[in-house]
């Protein structure tokens, strides 16, 4: 864990401040829960908190609340910059680094002149002013969790805060199954039910709001499933043509890639979305066991994350990636066969 400069920040919040809070670029239900519940209990603090988010993220966390209260960096311009410019202090959460919010944004947050605080999961992370990154704790809204307790204000925590809490641990744990859920998050769980977070709700808001299209994209991910049994991989492509068919939408193509690890024998699993808006191939890993996807993401694919879930990008095309990808496996034969889920 490091915890950096979190008592000059204490003293720093001792008065309202103009807070930007800032998630990563295609937001996810960690980066929106935790952007969120920060906002609200900066709100509470009396500061003037407001969230800017990269860009769009999926229909199904837009209920959270105070989502209707967010800036899209790139559809509200004037506004996200105005409210950056005018802050005194930006946190960024649920990134590492400043390139993940994307190139038009990251331009403008390298020219701000005020502190960074961050708050954040993921390994190997940029060097900011104030800085509170632990990469055991399963997500960031568990961290924010922390946070608040390390304030002693757990008792600030109602029911909005919980929910957007909840939220993003119940995504970012893959509903509490991996191992990075420990006790403690399902004693932090139990306390967010407590004090207001409805657990039946949320999911059924979560995963259980699929549209035609999400389900009819998804046998189209199945049925394009490659498996390379000597290498206990499978993974998924998904083109252009067959998003565009199935109507797709932000957030379609969200934990697709477990249903390639929830095979049998696989340890190690990717899958592959053609971006033509990016020109990117972009790439999600997941994995079993000892086998370290962060690590294989930063080296090849210009990504990282996790050891059992990370991201990367290709520019180029399906058929090179594919082929990049699987030359790729043999250096990896024995790591692949000596993982303890194997």
């Amino acid at each position: 864990m490091i915890l950096k400069g979190f008592e000059e920040l204490k003293k720093f919040l001792d008065k309202p401040r103009n807070i930007v809070i800032v998630g990563h670029r295609n937001p996810d239900g960690d980066a929106m829960g935790s952007t969120l519940a920060l906002c609200h209990y900066f709100s509470k603090k009396g500061h003037q908190p407001t969230v800017v988010v990269p860009n769009e993220y999926p229909d199904f966390l837009h209920w959270l609340p105070g989502s209707d209260h967010t800036f899209r960096f790139d559809w509200q311009n004037s506004q996200a910059q105005k409210a950056i410019k005018n802050s005194d202090i930006i946190f960024l959460l649920d990134f590492n680094a400043l390139h993940r919010v994307g190139s038009d944004m990251q331009n403008t947050l390298e020219k701000y002149e005020n502190d960074f605080a961050m708050i954040d999961h993921h390994q190997q992370p940029d060097d900011v002013t104030y800085m509170y990154s632990d990469t055991e704790i399963c997500s960031t809204c568990q961290m924010v969790y922390q946070f608040i307790e390390m304030n002693n204000d757990l008792d600030l925590i109602d029911a909005d805060i919980a929910t957007c809490l909840y939220t993003g641990i119940m995504t970012d744990t893959g509903s509490f199954r991996f191992r990075s859920t420990t006790s403690k998050t399902h004693r932090i769980i139990a306390d967010l039910i407590d004090k207001g977070a409805q657990n039946d709700k949320i999911h059924n808001n979560v995963y259980d709001a699929n549209s035609y299209g999400r389900l009819l994209l998804l046998g189209q991910a199945l049925s394009n499933l490659q498996i390379l049994p000597e290498f206990k991989t499978a993974f998924i492509t998904l083109t252009e043509a067959e998003k565009k068919k199935f109507n797709f939408e932000k957030g379609d193509t969200e934990g697709v890639v477990n249903y390639a690890l929830s095979l049998k024998g696989i340890i190690f699993a990717a899958i592959f979305i053609e971006d033509t808006e990016q020109q990117i191939i972009k790439i999600s890993f997941r994995s079993k066991g000892s086998f370290s996807v962060n690590k294989f993401a930063r080296s090849y694919f210009n990504g990282g994350g996790h050891d059992n879930a990370a991201g990367g990008r290709f520019d180029g095309s399906m058929e090179e990636v594919i082929e990049n990808f699987k030359s790729l496996l043999p250096k990896y034969t024995k790591e692949l066969n000596v993982s303890y889920e194997a």
